[in-house]
């Protein structure tokens, strides 16, 4: 970086504030974006920040910060970085921190605390909080507040090692702020060497056998399928293509949970989508001899069915080893880096082609078409216009909007190299522009699109200032319904009147133009695609409002 001083080589002791060995370690682990906002107690940082040149991205609330870095992350494979200031900025930051941790976002939280010999009962401090890192760390793999300079440059190693070790969630590194400026020797910390971990051999070939006599075979795949870290713009998820090489000669279906999508071709004939859901998809899952599942939970938030239950073989290939036995117990456990374990399946299988074949019964599918036809027919229209609009390999940043979840995510079939961000698990709102925003930022050679109803999108739109004053090309489609009409739906299936849901909906494309920002309502899916595709070339956001069928 020209201009700058050098990052100092690792093992190299120096002398810093405790402001700068942060910075330098973050340096040395590649970081060069930030999200945060800057505070009384994080002024240290920020300086240093600025002196290393590190790109510092300014949200206009702490969540959206959280929400930036989440999208940053999700697209990039590389953590995002959020820095707040003590307090309230770091509880601003919590619940986008709580839907890293459910989607398996490595975010790094750093954060100022109160001084080292402040007394634990409180004397009215600034930003004072009876435990910040224990409030926190009931959100994230882990919240650490360090109590020296020198051990700075190890938190942020130790964090970083989590990211790559296993299954990456949202980790919270607390500095106290009179260390920021407090000078100290400190020892540069290398990053973590952390090879990916190989499955078990005698656990391949359990799975390879069952897989090899398996009738009626299906396979999940989840989050952990997608290994964004690894693809090139024009790239397919390596586990994808690896799953769908083993669906094509096994005759198994393939069905994607939320985080899964676009981890396969969903216009393949073996993929049934991101449909798990779907009832009819739950009785073609529960029927299967024998289930695959990748990088997934298999939690009720991804099957919309607490009660569910598989009567077949279960494999379980994950990271997690944690996930191998909750509500639905492996018969086979392989615990390992997933594109190792489905290389090492795909090989037994080679070596199988000798073996006759079970005689496989015939796959007539999910016969879940008119279910989702029923699911996404208010919105057919809409995504339509949005499928021809937007380039294969646009990255699709949706909210907990009915619009999305019972629209987009079923209606709006998506191949490789698209991406989809979504919120799930947690279930938060206000994720879709922020998030955006850090995709972009991630990203800046791919198309980016944010979709939300106009409930969620209410929870978030001063992020709009964010997105004009980094002149991105965002366009962001807001559905209209009056309110939150998931909650009035279940209100009114519960013989309740609706009570607090029904919202008055501002002038979205006026607000819009208040901040900078192009906006427009349209009508017809003709002037959605015209006005999807147009946001596309113009360098600021574009809120298009489109109203709700009935």
């Amino acid at each position: 970086m020209d201009g700058h001083d050098p990052i100092p080589p690792a093992g190299t002791i120096t002398t810093p504030t405790g402001a700068r060995a942060l910075v330098e370690a973050l340096r040395l682990h590649g970081v060069d974006t930030i999200f945060g906002i800057p505070g009384t107690h994080n002024l240290a940082i920020y300086e240093e920040l600025d002196r290393a040149g590190v790109r510092c991205v300014t949200p206009r609330h702490e969540q959206g910060a959280g929400y930036a870095a989440d999208g940053y992350a999700r697209v990039t494979g590389r953590p995002g970085v959020v820095v707040t200031t003590t307090g309230p900025g770091v509880v601003n930051a919590a619940t986008a921190l709580g839907q890293a941790y459910s989607d398996s976002s490595p975010i790094l939280l750093v954060s100022p605390g109160v001084p080292t010999a402040h007394p634990r009962d409180g004397r009215g401090y600034l930003h004072e909080s009876r435990d910040q890192s224990r409030a926190i760390d009931a959100l994230c793999a882990w919240s650490h507040r360090v109590t020296t300079v020198r051990e700075i440059p190890a938190a942020v190693a130790r964090a970083f090692g989590r990211f790559a070790e296993g299954r990456p969630r949202p980790v919270h590194v607390e500095i106290p702020f009179d260390l920021l400026d407090l000078k100290g020797q400190v020892k540069i910390v290398p990053p973590y060497r952390i090879t990916r971990r190989r499955p078990d051999p005698p656990a391949l070939d359990a799975a390879a056998r069952l897989l090899r006599a398996a009738r009626r075979p299906g396979f999940v795949l989840g989050g952990g399928a997608q290994c964004p870290g690894e693809r090139r713009p024009d790239d397919e998820p390596p586990v994808g293509r690896l799953a769908m090489r083993l669906a094509e000669r096994l005759g198994a279906r393939v069905v994607t949970t939320v985080n899964g999508k676009g981890a396969v071709p969903e216009s393949h004939p073996l993929a049934l989508g991101t449909t798990l859901h779907l009832a009819a998809v739950r009785r073609w899952l529960a029927a299967c001899d024998v289930v695959l599942a990748v990088g997934t939970e298999l939690g009720p938030a991804d099957l919309w069915d607490d009660a569910f239950a598989l009567s077949g073989h279960l494999v379980r290939i994950d990271i997690d080893p944690g996930q191998m036995h909750g509500d639905h117990v492996a018969d086979v456990s392989i615990v390992a880096d997933a594109e190792l374990a489905m290389r090492g399946l795909a090989e037994r299988l080679d070596r199988q082609d000798a073996v006759p074949s079970p005689r496989r019964e015939p796959d007539s599918g999910a016969g879940h078409e008119a279910e989702l036809e029923e699911l996404t027919r208010r919105w057919s229209g809409q995504l339509a216009a949005l499928r021809r609009a937007l380039p294969p390999e646009t990255v699709v940043v949706g909210d907990n909007s009915m619009f999305v979840y019972h629209g987009a995510l079923v209606g709006m079939p998506m191949d490789p190299p698209g991406r989809f961000l979504f919120p799930t698990g947690f279930g938060t709102l206000g994720f879709a522009l922020p998030a955006a925003i850090g995709a972009k930022l991630g990203r800046p050679d791919l198309p980016v699109v944010a979709l939300a109803g106009d409930g969620a999108f209410q929870f978030s739109l001063q992020e709009l200032a964010t997105a004009v004053e980094l002149e991105l090309s965002l366009p962001i489609v807001v559905s209209v319904n009056g309110g939150f009409g998931e909650i009035r739906e279940e209100m009114r299936e519960r013989g309740m009147r609706p009570v607090a849901v029904d919202l008055h909906a501002p002038d979205f494309p006026a607000l819009a133009a208040a901040y900078g920002a192009r906006g427009r309502a349209v009508k017809t899916p003709g002037e959605l695609e015209e006005a999807v595709a147009e946001a596309l070339r113009v360098p600021v956001p574009t809120v298009i409002v489109v109203p709700e069928e009935e």
